[in-house]
């Protein structure tokens, strides 16, 4: 399947990216591969994680407490990243996404 990561997520990603860096050097690259770690992992296995909200899937980074949002296209052979966000951060902010 093709993963295809929407602008506000790619968005979320640098921000984020750009946070933890500032935090530490080397921390914002070592989120981007949490990151790209769990990807691969939602690449093979896109139905593994369960529905959080109508057609949303949802997966929590395994190292830092992020959430991916995403939805899986089937005739499209597609995961879609609707958003990485904090799980401090109302999880109702990606909806408006949708």
């Amino acid at each position: 399947m093709k993963v295809i990561i929407l602008p506000l997520a790619r968005e979320d990603l640098k921000d984020a990216k750009v946070w933890y860096e500032n935090k530490l050097k080397g921390l914002g690259k070592r989120f981007l591969a949490e990151v790209d770690k769990k990807i691969n992992f939602i690449k093979i296995n896109p139905l593994a994680s369960n529905i959080r909200y109508d057609e949303i899937h949802t997966t929590v980074l395994d190292v830092i407490p992020f959430i991916i949002h995403y939805k899986v296209e089937i005739d499209h052979k597609a995961i879609i990243i609707i958003a990485v966000l904090h799980t401090s951060l109302d999880p109702r902010k990606w909806q408006s996404r949708k």
